[in-house]
This record gives structure tokens, sequence and C-alpha cells, in this order.
């Protein structure tokens, strides 16, 4: 099972690597996932990937994302189970809990999502963040319907993750 995982983890950062370029602009931000007054936004990537389900007990659940985050066709990050952002850059780590409340829906998508970071390594790009958004998501969604315990599926989706520092 956990090797089924691992493949299907190196698929989506295969198939992530090719993302294109994203430029960061400012749009509509749902009340509910804005980033508190004292952090300014240091970067936006653009993830693609999986969002991998288990079954348990006749229902899907999430077990980890698998993407990478580009900017300018060139990989910036790998976004694994936790959640945690590594750079491939200079392997700095960010890991964050999503803020209660703090999600908005999207038809057919993961939802939009605000989460404080918990946890930072290294001195580089993710070594001082404070909160991550996510956000345009689309797709990744578990299956709708009953699943064979044990089963596993990953589901492709892409989303815009925002970065910000403490003023």
């Amino acid at each position: 099972m956990k090797r089924a995982t691992v493949s299907i983890a190196v698929g989506a950062l295969l198939l992530g690597s090719g993302a294109t370029a994203y430029a960061a602009t400012d749009t509509a931000v749902p009340e509910s996932v804005k980033v508190p007054a004292g952090n300014e936004r240091v970067a936006t990537y653009r993830g693609e990937g999986v969002q991998i389900y288990g079954c348990a007990n006749g229902a899907w659940a999430l077990i980890q994302p698998a993407a990478t985050l580009s900017h300018r066709g060139r990989a910036i990050a790998l976004h694994s189970k936790g959640p945690v952002w590594t750079s491939t850059v200079d392997g700095s780590t960010v890991g964050a809990a999503a803020v209660p409340g703090a999600t908005s829906p999207r038809p057919n998508a993961v939802p939009e999502v605000l989460l404080k970071a918990n946890l930072n390594t290294g001195d580089g790009v993710f070594g001082e963040i404070t909160y991550v958004q996510r956000l345009k998501t689309r797709g990744g969604l578990a299956p709708a319907g009953k699943c064979a315990n044990g089963a596993q599926t990953a589901v492709q989706y892409s989303a815009d993750y925002a970065f910000w520092v403490a003023k």
C-alpha cells in the first residue's frame, strides 16, 4: 500500500514538473481565506499534482497531496503530507495547519484554504513564512460513492499557493 502511494506521488511530481509560469496578481480573495494584517505576500506559485485518497470503511479519505509548485517553468517546491512545502532550490520548508473556519468552497474542486505556519526550517524561501493560501483550486475532490476498503486513487488538481511573511 505504501509502495503504491509513493509511486502515485512520484507520478504527480513528474506531471507537475511541466507546470507553466504563473504571474502573481492580486485577485478577489474570499474574506474567509484572507491573511491577517501585518503580513505581506512574498511569492505565489502554481501547484499541479494530485490529491491521494484511500478507502476506509467504504469511504474515501485524504491521505496526502503530491504536487510540484513552479514559477516560470522551473520547479520551486514540492508539496506533500503535513501539509509541507519544501523548496527544491534551497531545501527550506514550511509546514502549516488550516485556520479553523478559513475555507471557501469551490464548485467541483478542493476548497480554498488559509493555513498558518507551524514549522519553518532553513534560511531560504520558506524559512520565515507565516501563512499560506491555497487559491484558484481546480479538481482534486474525492471520488463520489462507496469504495473497496484498502483501495487508493489519485485525483489531479491544481491551485495557486500564496506565501506570506510578517512585516
